[in-house]
């Protein structure tokens, strides 16, 4: 366990050593939070609600899901770079697990990400857009749970993603579609409650709802009552689920490496 805190620490370092980059993506996150609140006061300009959202709620919403969008990608592009370079070999021979090893490293830029951008976004936001606290105790309870569950998700599929290099070498356009899906199926952008009947039918059989809309919902009362429980319950499922498939394609993949490069 020593071994990956200290690659953890290691990604913290090299992430903070350009802090011109670092700060940079505080600017960008707090022009984006600004953009998206004044779009979202021109839409409810001359309306009390869309749905059954308030401004309020939305803008609450909204802001959450912004915020925690950034946290559901993962490290599935360096496994491509390393597959494509080569460097898969002799990652392979060092003593650790190597999708392992990626996680942690992955903690270590979602901690940073959380001080640089989430942070300032969160306080800005309930100092000055007077977003909502959490609708009731039990969803300030589950919150979290559900959001890290939502945030394990993510990176698993991010891993999926990766591993498929092993097949295709270059997943770019694999990449691109998923972040397609995941803007749309996981609530990114709006609420699936705003979405036809038929797209959130389809929505419950995927697992990208479990990434974004459920703990954003659990917090603004969407989901309330004692589908908080169910939905939380769902989110396990679905990461012990996508967990065992990653390490099912990883263990065929290993079996079939071809390196290209050195």
């Amino acid at each position: 366990m020593r071994k990956y805190w200290h690659l953890l620490k290691s990604q913290m370092q090299i992430e903070t050593a350009y802090m011109a980059w670092y700060w940079a993506d505080t600017i960008s996150g707090i022009l984006r939070l600004f953009i998206m609140y004044f779009f979202w006061a021109a839409v409810f300009q001359n309306r009390q609600s869309v749905g059954e959202l308030t401004f309020q709620s939305m803008i609450t919403y909204v802001i959450i899901a912004m915020t925690l969008e950034a946290f559901v990608a993962g490290v599935g592009k360096t496994i491509a770079q390393d597959i494509k370079g080569g460097n898969i070999a002799l990652e392979l021979l060092k003593p650790y697990d190597y999708l392992t090893k990626l996680i942690w490293m992955d903690f270590g830029s979602k901690i940073n990400g959380f001080v640089r951008s989430a942070l300032p976004i969160l306080l800005l936001s309930f100092l000055f857009l007077d977003i909502t606290k959490p609708a009731s105790l039990l969803a300030g309870c589950f919150f979290i749970p559900s959001m890290v569950a939502g945030i394990l998700i993510g990176t698993q599929i991010d891993l999926i993603i990766g591993v498929l290099a092993f097949w295709t070498v270059n997943i770019w356009g694999l990449g691109v579609l998923r972040e397609a899906i995941v803007k749309f199926f996981s609530g990114a952008l709006i609420p699936l409650t705003l979405f036809p009947g038929w797209f959130q039918e389809v929505s419950q059989w995927l697992p990208f709802q479990s990434m974004i809309y459920v703990p954003v919902g659990i917090y603004t009362g969407q989901i309330s009552g004692g589908h908080i429980l169910t939905s939380f319950a769902i989110q396990c499922v679905w990461l012990l689920a996508i967990y065992v498939i990653v390490r099912v394609m990883w263990q065929q993949a290993v079996k079939r490496i071809t390196v290209f490069g050195g």
